[in-house]
């Protein structure tokens, strides 16, 4: 049975503590659909190059972006990375928060097939490992881990996923997400393609956090800033049978959070400087309605008269520009006509 050290630091709990409150901050925002999916295509062009960079990938930001929206027939290997890591992505981010979509050993397996296909011999897409493998130092080549037996790596990542459904409701979604990633990475279940595999499954656990503007989300990119930092934390350095009882994951939950914290906090300052068309762009009178609904749950055309001094026809505009923009939703009829904030899909 898996049943990881660490130790809830003064450090890690503080930063557990402004991820969760730069989430709530994050979500009292309303921004247009619109303008939001704009974003959202460079967010995942951001985390496709920065996990496949990670892994030593040499195009750059500007070819990574190139690629994803020309889609050329005829790529490099590093190409299909890129396009790979990209298609896994955006579907992982389309079932994200639904129910159906849980953690598990098939799900696994079946990122792994999309980040490898085509790229890996068939027999070794999609499937776990069935030759040992060794860890070598990226920068000396030297070894520096020795991987679980083959024989334990189905066994090993059974009990971790079983470790994350028994634990969801009862740990913090951040230590769940900061262990299977490290975890997954020391188990090294694949002949190539652990890291992106981990990094996408790892997304998945972090949308527990409930952050609205997910999609934006890319923490990948705060590990290639400092891939040396990164390999630091993540790895371990021995044999896996010698160490296995004495990894202690407490250091790396505390750079893990610390990542988070710096994707948030990039998204934050992101979302004000939003550049919006006079199409999109929201008025102070625009913002009296989100601001009211935030603090009532609702609002109706007799409380907006009384919050800006606009004429009858002008404020059925105002109300039906922001449906348009996907923030609020039209309910009940006639004199009962109310608005409500648009639920978001996480």
């Amino acid at each position: 049975m898996f049943k990881p050290k660490y130790t809830i630091t003064d450090k890690l709990l503080s930063q557990i503590k402004q991820v969760n409150s730069l989430v709530i901050k994050l979500n009292q925002q309303r921004f247009p659909s619109v303008v939001l999916m704009e974003f959202e295509k460079t967010a995942q062009a951001v985390s496709a190059f920065a996990s496949t960079s990670i892994e030593g990938n040499p195009l750059p930001l500007t070819e990574v972006k190139k690629t994803l929206k020309s889609k050329p027939e005829h790529i490099r290997d590093s190409q299909k990375e890129v396009l790979n890591y990209n298609k896994a992505l955006v579907e992982l981010n389309k079932k994200i928060g639904s129910p159906q979509t849980k953690l598990s050993l098939k799900l696994v397996l079946k990122i792994h097939k999309q980040v490898t296909q085509d790229l890996l011999p068939k027999h070794q897409s999609g499937q776990l490992r069935q030759q040992p493998i060794i860890v070598n130092d990226p920068r000396t080549q030297k070894v520096i881990f020795l991987p679980p037996d083959v024989k334990d790596v189905e066994k090993l990542v059974k009990e971790l996923t079983g470790f994350v459904k028994k634990n969801q409701a009862k740990i913090d979604p951040l230590i769940i997400a900061g262990i299977f990633h490290k975890q997954m990475v020391i188990i090294h279940p694949f002949m190539d393609g652990n890291g992106r595999t981990t990094r996408l499954a790892t997304k998945l656990l972090l949308a527990k956090l409930g952050l609205n503007t997910f999609n934006l989300f890319s923490f990948e990119n705060y590990y290639n800033q400092n891939i040396t930092r990164y390999f630091k934390f993540v790895g371990e350095q021995g044999d896996y049978y010698d160490l296995q009882k004495t990894i202690d994951f407490t250091a790396w939950l505390e750079y893990f959070t610390e990542g988070i914290i710096d994707e948030l906090l990039r998204i934050k300052k992101l979302l004000p400087k939003i550049s919006l068309s006079p199409d999109t762009q929201l008025k102070p009178f625009h913002q009296k309605i989100l601001k009211h609904i935030r603090e009532n749950n609702f609002i109706t055309d007799k409380d907006y008269s009384v919050l800006a001094k606009r004429a009858k026809a002008t404020r059925a505009l105002d109300f039906q520009k922001l449906i348009k923009l996907g923030l609020i939703s039209r309910k009940g009829r006639g004199k009962s006509t109310y608005y409500v904030l648009k639920e978001i899909k996480k």
